[in-house]
C-alpha cells in the first residue's frame, strides 16, 4: 500500500513554502501527500502581502475528511496562525497515535510574521506534547522558551533539552540561522545526533524549514526511525539547496529545488 503523509499548513501562492513545498517534498521522496489548509497567504519571493486564516469548522472538516478515508501514517504541521487554529488541530489529532512532525512556523523568509504572538503559549501547551519531532530554528526555539536565540552549540543543546521537557519525543535544533562556514543541526531525544553540512552560498532558501519537516514526515510515514528519517531529510534538503540557483524563480528569496534529483542537472 502507498505510504501517505498529511500536511496541515498554510499555502504559499509563490509555491516555495507551506503546503506547496510539503506536497513537492512528499512526492520527491516517494510518499503520497494529503493536505489540510489552515490559511491562505498572498506571497512571493519578496514578501507576504496578505494572510487569511480559514475557519476552525473548515479546518476540522478537512481533517475529518482525510482521516475518514485515507490511512495516514504521519503528519507534518506547519503554519497555524492563531490559538483557535492550534486548538482545532490539536483536538483533531488527539488519540490518533500518529507520528507528528511540528515545524513551529512563526516568521516567513521575507521577515513577515505568520504566527500571532499570543499563539505561542497555545503552541507550547497543546501541540508540543503531541509532537514526535519538533523542528525549531534558533529564533523559534528562543521564542518558545521566552529566551534569546542560542549563541553557541552548548546553549543550543540546553535550549533543545528545555524544549524536550515540554513534551516532544525529539527536538531537532536547526542551525541555519547561525554564522560560520558549517551548518550544524542537533537532534536531541533518547539519543543525540549532530548533523553537519557546508553552508551553501545562495539567497534561494525560501521554504527550507517546511521542506525539512515534510521530508522527516515522509520518512516516518515510510517506517523509518526518527534518526534515520532526520538524516535522510537533512541530506535531501542539502541537495535541494545546492541546486536552488538552477531554478531562477522570482527576484527575492527563491525556493529550494525540491525535484533536484528528478529533473536532472539542466533544470
Amino acid at each position: 500500500m502507498t505510504d501517505i503523509a498529511l500536511t496541515i499548513a498554510g499555502s504559499d501562492s509563490g509555491g516555495g513554502a507551506g503546503i506547496q513545498a510539503d506536497l513537492k517534498t512528499f512526492s520527491a521522496l516517494g510518499t503520497y501527500g494529503a493536505s489540510v489548509l489552515t490559511a491562505i497567504t498572498a506571497q512571493n519571493t519578496r514578501a507576504v502581502t496578505a494572510v487569511e486564516t480559514l475557519s476552525p469548522a473548515l479546518i476540522r472538516a478537512q481533517m475529518e475528511a482525510v482521516f475518514d478515508d485515507l490511512p495516514v501514517k504521519a503528519v507534518k504541521i506547519g503554519m497555524l496562525g492563531d490559538p483557535v487554529v492550534i486548538r482545532t488541530v490539536a483536538e483533531g489529532l488527539a488519540g490518533r497515535g500518529l507520528p507528528v512532525v511540528l515545524d513551529p512556523v512563526m516568521v516567513a523568509k521575507s521577515g513577515d510574521r505568520l504566527l500571532a504572538a499570543e499563539a505561542i503559549a497555545a503552541l507550547r501547551g497543546e501541540l508540543l506534547p503531541l509532537a514526535t519531532v519538533l523542528t525549531p530554528n534558533l529564533p523559534e526555539a528562543g521564542e518558545l522558551l521566552g529566551a534569546e536565540p542560542a549563541a553557541d552549540l552548548t546553549a543550543r543543546e540546553a535550549q533543545g533539552r528545555a524544549l524536550l521537557a515540554l513534551g516532544p519525543d525529539w527536538v531537532l535544533m536547526k542551525g541555519g540561522h547561525d554564522a560560520g562556514e558549517v551548518c550544524t543541526d542537533l537532534l536531541l531525544g533518547p539519543e543525540t545526533h549532530r548533523l553537519t553540512a557546508p553552508r551553501i552560498a545562495t539567497r534561494n532558501t525560501h521554504g527550507t524549514g517546511c521542506t525539512l519537516s515534510a521530508a522527516i514526515a515522509a520518512g516516518l510515514a515510510q517506517g523509518l526511525s526518527v534518526p534515520k528519517a532526520v538524516t535522510r531529510a537533512h541530506a535531501y534538503l542539502q541537495g535541494a539547496i545546492a541546486a536552488a540557483d538552477r531554478l531562477r524563480i522570482g527576484s527575492g528569496h527563491g525556493p529550494v529545488h525540491h525535484f533536484h534529483a528528478l529533473w536532472g542537472a539542466g533544470a
